[in-house]
């Protein structure tokens, strides 16, 4: 899952992508209006999660244009104004929920993965392929009720695979999911990840490679 968080205070902005990062998620930050529309113009992004009072474009506005725009990402409204009023504002504008601040990060990660599960074709909240079984909110991962330790890349690699439901992804599409803007796109990281992945997962081989095209499980 990729999310942009948009928010103008820059230690809570640097500290809610750290704390989303840590839950293997691919997170991009803005800091104002202007650069959340220009990351969404060039980039896919799963969840907004969008502060309302922004610089340079207001966050309504940032939320009006998506919205008009057909964007296909999940907008979570996180803001300080918190009141009933505030919520249905927010919400008549496009805003898919709302959270208050203060809050509790854990509903945070809660709520951004309840908006991912929507901004795709629904899937079940345990991923399950080929004997392998991945529960994203617990961040456990069993091939063959074998429990399997896997760093936050190689957890957010497998879940783009096992949401792909057999179809083939490319080094393209999980560079675009499963890291950030600041990669390399030359970088041969998806090839070392998915080699580690593989043998974590151990034999039979589950994951395939299509030649010239990507991988698929």
């Amino acid at each position: 899952m990729r999310v942009l968080v948009v928010e103008d205070e820059r230690v809570l902005a640097d500290a809610i992508a750290t704390g989303l990062r840590r839950e293997a998620l691919a997170v991009d930050v803005a800091y104002d209006g202007g650069g959340a529309l220009e990351r969404t113009s060039v980039n896919d992004y799963d969840v907004i999660v969008l502060d309302r009072d922004l610089p340079r474009v207001h966050g309504d506005e940032v939320c009006r244009r998506l919205v008009a725009e057909r964007y296909p990402a999940r907008i979570l409204m996180l803001t300080a104004a918190g009141e009933l009023t505030d919520k249905v504002e927010g919400l008549s504008i496009g805003a898919d929920d709302y959270l208050p601040k203060p809050f509790a990060f854990a509903e945070l990660t809660a709520r951004v993965r309840a908006l991912g599960r929507r901004a795709a074709p629904p899937l079940p909240p345990v991923l399950e392929r080929s004997g392998v079984t991945l529960d994203p909110a617990r961040r456990e991962v069993t091939r063959q009720e074998r429990p399997v330790e896997l760093t936050r890349k190689e957890f957010a690699v497998l879940e783009v695979l096992l949401s792909a439901e057999g179809a083939v992804v490319s080094s393209e599409q999980l560079l675009e999911k499963a890291w950030d803007e600041h990669i390399d796109p030359f970088t041969n990281v998806v090839r070392v990840t998915m080699m580690t992945l593989r043998k974590k997962l151990g034999e039979p081989q589950v994951i395939e490679t299509v030649s010239g095209v990507g991988y698929r499980l």
